[in-house]
């Protein structure tokens, strides 16, 4: 893998909690959101947050999510 870069400071918006009528992709929704009946919960808000469940991006546009299980990255 030494042709790949790992590049800290992603500023990234992801949010799988936007209405499918308002995007022309196919969507999964985000499971804690689905559990809690809300869509309140966002992976990544750009200059705000990261999810706890947030486990990075797999290559193209998967979202890798850990939810409802403790994140294997979180270092706490």
């Amino acid at each position: 893998m030494d042709k790949i870069k790992e590049l800290k400071g992603a500023n990234m918006d992801i949010d799988l909690a936007t209405e499918s009528d308002k995007i022309a992709w196919e969507q999964d929704q985000c499971p804690w959101n689905k559990a809690d009946n809300t869509k309140e919960h966002k992976c990544a808000v750009k200059n705000v947050s990261i999810c706890k469940y947030f486990c990075g991006i797999k290559y193209i546009d998967t979202v890798l999510c850990s939810y409802p299980n403790k994140n294997p990255y979180d270092k706490e």
